[in-house]
């Protein structure tokens, strides 16, 4: 076991998690809205559906190794091409964060739980990063791909889950420090594009 990837994989992850995008972003407006409760009844709900993502990804990726190494390989090539791009793409986007409350209407704890599975599990774009993400940092040559698959999701989520709660009850911190510090916005892109090019080259190499 490469305990060495797997803490890379977790700092790789935590960047990605504190990094402004459409799910913390989304968490941090509902609990400036409406309250710290309901930004972690958001979280729990975005957390839960990566379960789903995790599972299509141990079994279907996990099938692919054992029928064909080198198909395996090509999906590597592809995942790191799909972060290159994702790389481009952060940095051709604005580096604004964009505090629009509106997008925030109240709702129950229940039905925000609800919303936040299927924004996740509904989501296209979820199941092709960790498609891209997770094979790369596979880390025993011993262990079932199945676990390994299993516990880079369950850091995944682990990880997520306390940036994401620390944003929640953080949330009002966080928006007056990045009204005060305007260039914060284009501090996390540089570093987004960094992590994905650097985990791009990790699964190349």
């Amino acid at each position: 076991m490469n305990i060495e990837t797997l803490i890379s994989f977790a700092l790789a992850t935590s960047v990605l998690a504190i990094s402004p995008g459409p799910d913390n972003i989304y968490v941090l407006v509902q609990s400036i809205s409406n309250g710290k409760a309901f930004g972690l009844a958001t979280v729990c709900g975005l957390i839960t559906g990566c379960i789903v993502h995790t599972t299509l990804l141990a079994f279907g990726v996990s099938a692919i190794i054992k029928a064909n190494e080198h198909l395996f390989f090509g999906i590597k090539v592809l995942g790191a091409l799909y972060l290159l791009y994702l790389a481009y793409k952060v940095y051709r986007s604005n580096s604004q964060l964009d505090f629009n409350e509106e997008i925030a209407p109240k709702k129950s704890l229940k039905a925000l739980f609800v919303q936040g599975f299927f924004m996740n599990v509904l989501n296209p774009k979820v199941t092709i990063f960790f498609l891209a993400f997770f094979p790369g940092f596979l880390f025993s040559d011993t262990m079932s791909t199945v676990w390994q698959f299993y516990i880079l999701g369950g850091i995944f989520m682990l990880v997520s889950f306390l940036i994401f709660s620390a944003i929640a009850l953080l949330a009002g911190q966080i928006k007056s420090y990045t009204l005060k510090h305007r260039n914060s916005g284009s501090v996390f892109k540089w570093l987004q594009v960094i992590v994905f090019i650097g985990i791009a080259i990790f699964i190349l190499v």
